[in-house]
């Protein structure tokens, strides 16, 4: 897949799928809330961000928004940028319901409309980095426009579910793909024309990717399922959740 065919397939998909992804998901993710990951992990209680009230913080990938509308109601002056309109207009709608209103941008994260050093902070909870076919090149971009000494973390599958079926169920728990291939996962439509396109990277890979655009990586958190989460999201679940690790969050600093 190349890099412009990804990214016509994701635009195309989000901006179909947004309305379904918000009524199964909304209510877990908040209208203004910040959740990394399907485990539930929220940044209230990780601060994997560290102190953002008075920091000028970039959303790429935000969907809806509602991590960017929580980091205005805890100081922080936002932007939230997604490649998808349909998206973008739930974004919208959550900051007509919660009343946190902030700007919001159409931009494709490996294409940046901000000068160099623009933000104190970047992040993004599973947006843009897993459906971005020329990742190295966000992680570029996202160096270009974090100022010295600022701070990028950003949360995606973890590498190792590529292993197994998406399936939540004892199905889901089998190995049938080497961890190694890294082709893309793609589905087409009668014409074969790309419709949904997800990236697969290593753990070594992503790492690599900070490490050459020139971030220095702080931490890897993989969020263990907590014993009271009972629900299931896609292949999330609590039966896969207590085996293995589902998500991978990655906080890195752009050196001062």
């Amino acid at each position: 897949m190349s890099p412009a065919e990804s990214r016509r397939a994701s635009r195309r998909w989000w901006d179909a799928d947004a309305d379904d992804y918000q009524a199964e998901h909304g209510s877990f993710l908040g209208d203004a809330d910040f959740v990394w990951c399907p485990e539930g992990l929220r940044e209230a209680d990780a601060h994997l961000l560290g102190d953002v009230r008075g920091r000028r913080v970039l959303e790429i990938g935000c969907g809806a928004a509602s991590c960017s509308r929580w980091l205005k109601t805890q100081g922080a002056t936002v932007v939230a940028a997604d490649l998808s309109a349909g998206m973008l207009r739930h974004a919208q709608a959550g900051a007509t319901r919660s009343g946190v209103q902030i700007p919001l941008l159409q931009a494709d994260a490996s294409a940046l409309p901000f000068a160099d050093g623009a933000f104190d902070i970047i992040c993004t909870a599973f947006g843009a980095i897993p459906f971005v076919a020329d990742s190295a090149r966000v992680m570029r971009e996202v160096y270009r426009v974090l100022r010295p000494g600022g701070r990028w973390a950003f949360s995606i599958t973890h590498p190792m579910r590529w292993v197994f079926l998406d399936d939540p169920g004892e199905g889901g728990l089998v190995a049938v793909h080497s961890y190694f291939d890294r082709r893309a996962y793609v589905e087409q439509d009668e014409q074969s024309v790309p419709t949904y396109v997800e990236q697969h990277r290593t753990l070594g890979d992503r790492i690599r990717e900070l490490v050459d655009a020139g971030f220095v990586l702080k931490d890897l958190i993989e969020p263990e399922w907590p014993k009271t989460h009972d629900q299931t999201w896609g292949q999330w679940s609590p039966l896969r959740g207590k085996i293995f690790p589902g998500t991978a969050i990655f906080v890195s600093t752009k050196p001062s």
